[in-house]
């Protein structure tokens, strides 16, 4: 694998530690600007809107210029954004500060992806996108937990401004090893819209939006489900969150290894076993051992689903595969936050801190039925359509670094 996916995998750790760090943050925040909880709240929700926002703003307006130099501009983006967290004197400036930040989420996966894919042999694309993503998914078993130990010890500012330096190193690290990879023959708005028009990849968002939507049913209630439920001290719930991190990473590694041999056989194989475990995570979670091992199958499965979506999506993309991918992106905070909402109604009906489980099964199993009809919609495309969607349509070896 080539250097330059180091650089990217940098990029994603900074990006997945300002996400996800927030959470462990909030009564911090909270207390210095004298906000409730959930005013502070509004830092998450405002970051998954911008990401969903600016996925598809940002991937149009850089189709005039070279991905290597978006890519670039992103990290300066993010690097802005989160130097306006650290030192933002009000709490709107804070807000503010989040949605610059997460304005180049989106389309930094997006074009990331598809840069990733282009750095290698076509066999081995899924693998180059999975490597890319374990950035994000050690920010879970390092970046969060560490982020949040020095906010709590240090000051929340100090967490903010470390992540802004990473996002530096990782500009540095694209503009030194990312190869000034051509901007793509004809690369227009229009021709990037044509991608929407076809059903697979609409198909593969909704999977993406229904698939990690699970996910995030249950991990954003683990807080109260572990120590209500389970029976954990609150002080337990950030070595969870690790334990789910590792399964991310792991699932995400698994996920990228086995989309490039097998690919709708693997998202069978996740989703099916992701909708089991959530409906089992009910039971579970009354059993501090069982929902330890239910939090780490949670992330591994949900996670592992990331690499094949985002490769059947490119695949599919016809040749115009960089706005669909940075749209697939924010499909999974559209997801996370339908998720969440959802998962927040069941919880105030009454039905208890384990009722977002079920939530989650039902998204994964809905999930799941899109799979199987994508491939059946699939079986009946003609031959020469299908052998073109696999190779992506785009002319992969002239990219190929080595």
């Amino acid at each position: 694998m080539p250097l330059a996916l180091l650089a990217l995998a940098v990029g994603a750790f900074g990006i997945g530690t300002t996400e996800f760090v927030i959470m462990g943050l909030l009564p911090q925040i909270a207390a210095d600007y004298g906000v409730t909880i959930p005013t502070a709240g509004l830092l998450v929700t405002g970051y998954a809107l911008g990401v969903v926002i600016g996925a598809p703003l940002l991937t149009v307006l850089g189709t005039r210029v070279s991905r290597k130099t978006m890519l670039m501009g992103l990290m300066g983006l993010f690097v802005l954004g989160n130097l306006l967290s650290a030192f933002a004197p009000s709490f709107g400036m804070m807000l503010v500060g989040r949605v610059v930040a997460s304005l180049a989420h989106g389309s930094f996966f997006g074009i990331g992806s598809v840069v990733a894919a282009g750095l290698v042999a076509p066999q081995k694309k899924a693998g180059a996108i999975a490597l890319m993503f374990t950035g994000l998914t050690v920010a879970n078993i390092v970046g969060v937990p560490l982020g949040t130990f020095i906010g709590q010890a240090v000051g929340w500012r100090t967490t903010f401004a470390i992540v802004a330096a990473l996002g530096m190193i990782g500009l540095l690290g694209i503009a030194k090893l990312v190869p000034a990879l051509p901007r793509p023959e004809g690369a227009r708005l229009r021709g990037e819209l044509t991608a929407f028009r076809n059903p697979q990849v609409l198909l593969a968002m909704a999977m993406t939006v229904l698939g990690f939507g699970g996910v995030f049913a249950a991990i954003t209630y683990i807080a109260p489900m572990m120590t209500e439920v389970a029976g954990y001290a609150d002080g337990a719930v950030t070595w969870l969150l690790v334990l789910f991190g590792i399964g991310m990473f792991l699932g995400n590694l698994l996920g990228g290894r086995y989309a490039d041999r097998a690919l709708m056989p693997m998202l069978y194989v996740t989703l099916g076993g992701l909708a089991v475990v959530l409906a089992l995570f009910t039971v579970t979670a009354h059993n501090q051992a069982l929902a330890a091992v239910t939090v780490f199958l949670v992330g591994a499965l949900g996670f592992a689903t990331v690499p094949p979506l985002q490769k059947r999506v490119l695949d599919h993309a016809h040749g115009a595969p960089t706005l669909a991918s940075a749209v697939n992106i924010g499909a999974f905070n559209l997801g996370n936050a339908l998720a969440a909402w959802l998962g927040g109604l069941v919880i105030a009906a009454g039905h208890g801190y384990t009722s977002p489980n079920w939530v989650g099964a039902v998204l994964a199993a809905a999930a799941l039925g899109l799979a199987f009809w994508s491939a059946a919609l699939e079986r009946r495309t003609p031959a020469p359509a299908a052998a073109q969607a696999e190779t992506g349509g785009a002319p992969a070896p002239t990219l190929v670094h080595h």
